[in-house]
């Protein structure tokens, strides 16, 4: 095996991402229960994979990764869902040497996360006005409409506007307040507001459609 890589052991199971490269995905797994440990158990592990104790990573891991996946699906969607997941653990796993236990373990890790989903939304954003003229840019950035079909919130939050998700995500669905919002986005608290209600209208439009 590539030493750049992490695989599965005997069991089939994923082992933590190596902290030299990103490896291969490790799909989202769902833990039994909620999922939840206590704070001052996060803790512990954390410094021990600092120190390079891999299965310590591994209880993080398992611990937090349904939390992880499900923001980067409802902020990015099910394709991107996936690898964002792999990458925001790649990333913890660099930075535990920075975690100071200010924060629960878990705090800290969301704001990786959302770190890294936002970098990759400007990436895509970037290749996007790139690749299309004028026209394409306009006609994307309204939603298609689709009144034979009827969406349930999930399906209708994948295809609200850049920004507009965001917000929507943050705000009502993680309990994030506006304040919080705007430093994470780089947005004024009235911006994170109007996307806000943007988004609400446009989501109260489809599923009552």
């Amino acid at each position: 095996m590539d030493s750049g890589e992490r695989g599965t052991n005997g069991a089939g199971e994923h082992r933590s991402p190596d902290r030299r490269t990103e490896g291969r995905l490790l799909p989202h797994r769902e833990e039994d229960g909620t999922g939840e440990r206590p704070a001052d158990t996060d803790a512990a592990d954390a410094a021990r994979a600092a120190d390079g104790d891999e299965r310590a990573f591994e209880r993080l891991y398992r611990s937090h990764v349904p939390r992880i996946h499900s923001l980067a699906r409802r902020m990015m969607g099910p394709e991107e869902a996936d690898a964002l997941t792999q990458r925001v653990f790649v990333r913890a796993w660099r930075k535990l040497d920075q975690f100071r236990g200010d924060a629960a373990f878990g705090t800290w890790l969301y704001q990786v996360a959302i770190s890294v989903i936002l970098s990759r939304r400007r990436t895509l954003g970037r290749r996007r006005e790139r690749e299309a003229g004028p026209a394409s840019l306009e006609s994307m950035s309204g939603r298609r409409s689709r009144p034979d079909l009827a969406v349930d919130l999930e399906s209708a939050m994948e295809e609200l506007p850049d920004g507009a998700r965001e917000v929507f995500v943050l705000h009502d669905v993680e309990g994030y307040k506006h304040r919080e919002i705007a430093e994470m986005l780089d947005v004024t608290e009235g911006t994170s507001k109007s996307q806000l209600h943007r988004a609400r209208m446009i989501l109260r439009e489809q599923l009552t459609a």
